[in-house]
């Protein structure tokens, strides 16, 4: 334990402890209770609100390397969930200094009263750079936050149920976050002078299947005239096709991909065969590449921020993304046919996926960028180009 946290002892409301009994204390807020998960952290220096409410994020602890978090304060219209099976997707968070308080025209709230709404365990006052190293040096943690107001911790237990968590491998955790129920969406991006806006006049129309998609995903659908119609992770290839959609978008999502695709494995397959245009996103990436024949791997530190690096392989461009991944596609297993199409530059890890032959795309990262740059937004409306050639538009 640090020295900073030992002077905290007497005075601790908070405390995160690590599988391995690495244990610090501080200042909690938020929700009131104890919570398990994975601690990762994020680079992020804004969009708190929407990175603790992507469902990707689901049973993870988030840890932000920036320092300063809460001055933009909450508000409703920046949840990045979009349907009541994901309302609940980070478990816990993590700052250096306490929540500011809200300085923003657009703040409905402060953030403390917001997490506790949401029913997410914040901690402040610890050395978030002595984990961070701790992340890159050990990779992602299995571990335990807890607030008690009271000051009452005991760390011995907290240390317990961080090792007693099984962790994200083998977990589908897609299946917790996905829709129940079938929904259409039409609203674009939000702008300075109108806000949200409806999509009039749609050129075509996708089936966006739910393993956890973000708002901004089916915005962003939206704003290069396509309309989607959403459906659940669960969604038999049959009923897919029923819709009639012009083109298929596998979302981003929580969890291992490897339990997932045992799930949806056949109706991927089926889409696949189908000739349909298809835009994987994330998690929808890596069940693409997986029911092609690859394989996908756990990453030590993942990747979760909003300053990533990543070439487009096909152009060149090399473009600042939003990434949020603790797994990846095993670049060595592609089989024939699938071709490399973005790549990170900060590990060469694969960023971005093509089939030879087929109107199919995919990245890992997130192009919708909530939080994060707008480097991207062009692969929505290359997807909606493949959509318009398979039309002969």
């Amino acid at each position: 334990m640090s020295q900073e946290n030992q002077s905290l002892s007497t005075i601790a409301t908070g405390a995160i402890a690590l599988a391995d009994g690495t244990v610090f204390l501080g200042k909690g807020s938020g929700h009131v209770g104890t919570t398990v998960g994975e601690l990762c952290f994020n680079t992020a220096v804004t969009g708190y609100q929407e990175i603790l409410t992507d469902p990707s994020y689901a049973d993870q602890i988030v840890l932000f390397t920036f320092p300063h978090i809460g001055n933009v304060g909450a508000n409703p219209e920046d949840h990045e969930e979009s349907s009541e099976a994901a309302t609940v997707s980070a478990r816990g968070t993590i700052f250096r200094e306490p929540i500011t308080p809200p300085s923003n025209w657009r703040a409905e709230d402060h953030f403390d009263a917001w997490l506790t709404r949401k029913g997410i365990v914040g901690l402040s006052s610890v050395d978030t750079r002595a984990l961070t190293r701790l992340i890159r040096e050990h990779g992602m943690q299995k571990c335990a936050i807890i607030h008690a107001p009271d000051g009452k911790i005991d760390t011995e237990a907290l240390i317990k149920a961080a090792q007693a968590w099984e962790g994200l491998e083998q977990a589908d955790l897609a299946a917790n976050v996905s829709t129940d129920e079938t929904f259409e969406h039409s609203e674009q991006l939000w702008d300075l002078s109108t806000g949200f806006t409806a999509l009039e006049n749609p050129e075509a129309h996708v089936v966006v299947i739910d393993f956890g998609v973000k708002h901004n995903i089916l915005r962003n659908l939206s704003n290069v005239g396509l309309r989607a119609t959403v459906v659940g992770g669960d969604a038999s290839l049959e009923t897919i096709l029923a819709l009639q959609p012009d083109g298929i978008v596998l979302s981003n999502g929580p969890g291992d991909p490897a339990a997932t695709i045992k799930r949806v494995g056949e109706t991927v397959k089926g889409l696949v065969e189908s000739g349909l245009p298809i835009l994987g996103i994330c998690l929808g990436h890596q069940l693409l590449a997986l029911s092609l024949g690859a394989k996908t791997k756990k990453m030590t530190q993942g990747h979760h921020g909003a300053n990533h690096p990543v070439k487009d392989l096909a152009t060149g461009k090399v473009e600042i993304v939003s990434m949020n991944h603790g797994f990846t596609v095993d670049v060595d297993t592609l089989p024939e046919g699938v071709e490399e199409s973005h790549r990170s530059l900060f590990d060469g890890t694969n960023s971005g996926l093509a089939v030879a032959g087929k109107p199919i795309i995919s990245v890992q990262h997130h192009p919708e960028a909530s939080p994060g740059p707008q480097d991207s937004f062009y692969l929505f409306e290359r997807f909606a180009d493949l959509i318009r050639d398979a039309e002969g538009k």
